[in-house]
C-alpha cells in the first residue's frame, strides 16, 4: 500500500490536525448491580455524580462508561449537564470544592466520582 486512502484521498498528516482542548463535563450515571461492583449490600444500584474530561461530551461519556465497566460496575444511563461554563450560564451555583474536583479531572485527564447515592428500591 502506498499510503493513500481509498478513493484517492491524501493521507492525513496528524501534525497539521488541530488539537482540540480538553474540557470537563458533569455527568450523572445510573448504575445497576453487578458482581464485584463495591456498592453497599442491599442496594439496587446507585447514582454517580461524575466529572470527566474530554474534547467533547461524547468522549467524556465513552471514557466514563469504559472506566466504570473496568471497575465491574454496570452503567445503565448517563445524563450530561455540560461544562462548567454551560452550567454557570444555566444559573447553577458551583462551590469551590466542586470546582477543585473539576480542575483535578482536567489536570489529570481523569474521571472523578464526586458523589455516590445508593438506590434502595424504596
Amino acid at each position: 500500500m502506498t499510503g493513500e486512502k481509498r478513493g484517492g484521498e491524501k493521507p492525513r498528516d496528524d501534525r497539521t490536525r488541530e488539537k482540540r482542548a480538553q474540557q470537563v463535563y458533569t455527568l450523572l450515571v445510573e448504575v445497576g448491580r453487578s458482581t464485584g461492583d463495591g456498592l453497599p449490600k442491599g442496594c439496587t444500584g446507585a447514582g454517580l455524580l461524575i466529572y470527566a474530561s474530554g474534547v467533547d461530551e461524547a468522549e467524556a461519556v465513552r471514557e466514563t462508561v469504559a472506566i466504570l465497566k473496568q471497575a465491574d460496575m454496570a452503567p445503565l444511563d448517563v445524563t450530561g449537564y455540560g461544562t462548567l461554563e454551560e452550567r454557570l450560564a444555566q444559573g447553577d451555583e458551583i462551590d469551590a470544592s466542586e470546582r477543585a474536583l473539576m480542575q483535578r479531572a482536567l489536570d489529570e485527564n481523569a474521571v472523578i466520582v464526586a458523589q455516590m447515592t445508593p438506590f434502595t428500591g424504596d
